[in-house]
């Protein structure tokens, strides 16, 4: 790597676990990255849609610490992108960057995680999803009123292809590899983007290795999302009907959306405005609880929970 960039920020990128390669990805956008280390990354994805574009480090920041939960994988990532110092203890990195990014995407740890960092002081970003359980959710949400700087976010928010789903919907379909407690969240962002808030029930049934959830919205637009283990074919894409027309959009261009995101986190740990408020991702987040809840009952639908503070996801009657 031959390039000097101005390092405004020092952030730190913690956490790395099985199927989610964001330290290698994420430190590569905001650094830039030796290819050929980056050949031995085990997510063959990052190198292919890194080197869809020229290799431009994200002016602002530098990654300058990193912890792996495996020991093993912090050498490889800081080779690969740059990082200068590896920490024995994630709480290690505390006095010594101006931010966090927690980069794993388990929702039921994202608290124990986090909770050093925003204890300290510093402003968190937390990989998607936030939380996926109440208990979890209601502590993020207590730290953020009591003022803490908390944000987290899918990269499909940022996802250039969303502009081409703008348009009068009465139909969504989506689909999405993994699971619903890992990646629908993927597919509920964009969505989100499209409908605004408003979502007011879910009913997630399983199907074969996956779930598929059925979601209604106060707009009236129905929305049709597919989790399925294995299903990278197709996936993210989307499928909109209306009165006037239809659009079908498979969100491709993961290089510029993950920058853009880097971009944003940047922009808000730098002092700058969050990109969206923390109430759009509680709501998410209660959509994920609720359709979690939904899938335990044989897939009754489950009301959304209107507030943060409101816990409840109650079963609906059935008529």
């Amino acid at each position: 790597m031959d390039r000097v960039v101005k390092a405004d920020l020092r952030l730190a990128m913690i956490g790395m676990i099985p199927g989610n390669g964001h330290p290698y990805s994420w430190s590569a956008l905001i650094n830039g990255y030796d290819k050929d280390r980056m050949r031995r990354c085990p997510y063959p994805a990052i190198p292919e849609y890194l080197g869809c574009e020229p290799d431009s480090p994200i002016e602002g920041a530098r990654v300058t610490h990193i912890w792996t939960d495996d020991p093993a994988d912090a050498p490889e990532v800081a080779a690969a992108t740059g990082i200068e110092t590896i920490v024995s203890s994630p709480e290690d990195v505390i006095g010594e960057v101006d931010g966090v990014i927690i980069a794993t995407d388990d929702g039921d740890d994202h608290v124990r995680r986090a909770r050093p960092f925003v204890e300290a002081g510093l402003p968190v970003f937390v990989d998607k999803p936030l939380a996926t359980n109440p208990d979890d959710l209601r502590q993020f949400s207590a730290w953020v009123e009591g003022g803490s700087r908390i944000l987290s976010s899918s990269g499909m928010r940022y996802a250039p292809e969303l502009e081409e789903l703008r348009g009068s919907w009465r139909w969504i379909a989506a689909i999405t590899p993994k699971t619903w407690e890992r990646y629908g969240i993927h597919l509920l962002e964009p969505i989100a983007c499209l409908l605004g808030p408003g979502f007011e029930t879910v009913r997630v049934v399983p199907s074969g290795s996956g779930s598929v959830a059925f979601l209604t919205h106060r707009c009236g637009t129905v929305v049709v999302l597919t989790a399925l283990e294995g299903a990278v074919g197709g996936a993210f894409t989307f499928h909109a009907h209306g009165a006037n027309g239809h659009r079908s959009v498979t969100f491709k261009d993961t290089y510029r959306a993950f920058r853009r995101q880097m971009q944003s986190v940047i922009q808000w740990m730098a002092g700058g405005a969050a990109p969206h408020s923390f109430a759009e991702t509680a709501e998410l987040m209660h959509v994920l609880i609720a359709g979690i809840a939904s899938r335990r009952a044989d897939g009754e639908p489950v009301e959304v929970a209107s507030s943060v503070a409101n816990e409840a996801h109650p079963v609906l009657e059935k008529r």
